[in-house]
């Protein structure tokens, strides 16, 4: 999975790291590399504080741009750019252009059952880690029903009115 995400920022980055005259050619790769650790520690960080909402809303595939956790890798990633010199200013345009767009296109591949390159299932387990806490299948079961079943998100989200 984090291979995938560090392809998906390189795609991504070509006008917003790699023909940036703020960001050194020296420093390319780790802002590439900065671009999907921010991705990947926001995941992690949302999963394990217990705001599953955040995550649940971003995976959905609404406005995920104006979401909490495209707000978290934004700021994780300007404070990261700014830690390899970039000045402030630089460092946050940089991310804003490029984190929820990078998100945006995440989330489409997590949702698309024709691309395998985002399993959810696989992104879930990645970030939950190994203390065997998390239980993949509760989080899960809120996404998927089976033909023919009740179940999924929008099921048990009625069950509350």
């Amino acid at each position: 999975m984090l291979e995938n995400l560090k392809q998906l920022v390189t795609e991504s980055a070509q006008d917003a790291i790699v023909n940036n005259s703020e960001v050194p050619n020296e420093h390319n790769e780790a802002a590439i590399q900065a671009a999907s650790g921010s991705i990947f520690d926001t995941l992690k960080d949302q999963l394990s504080s217990g705001n599953i909402g955040s995550l649940i809303d971003a995976f959905k595939g609404g406005n995920v741009a104006n979401s909490d956790v495209a707000q978290q890798a934004t700021s994780s990633f300007t404070d990261k750019l700014a830690g390899l010199g970039i000045n402030a200013e630089s460092a946050k345009n940089i991310a804003s252009s490029l984190i929820p767009g990078i998100l945006d296109k995440f989330v489409s591949k997590t949702n698309d059952p024709n691309d395998s390159s985002f399993d959810i299932k696989d992104v879930l387990s990645k970030i939950s880690g190994p203390d065997g806490k998390f239980q993949l299948s509760d989080l899960t079961d809120l996404f998927t029903s089976k033909e023919g079943e009740t179940g999924g998100i929008m099921d048990k989200l009625k069950g509350l009115f």
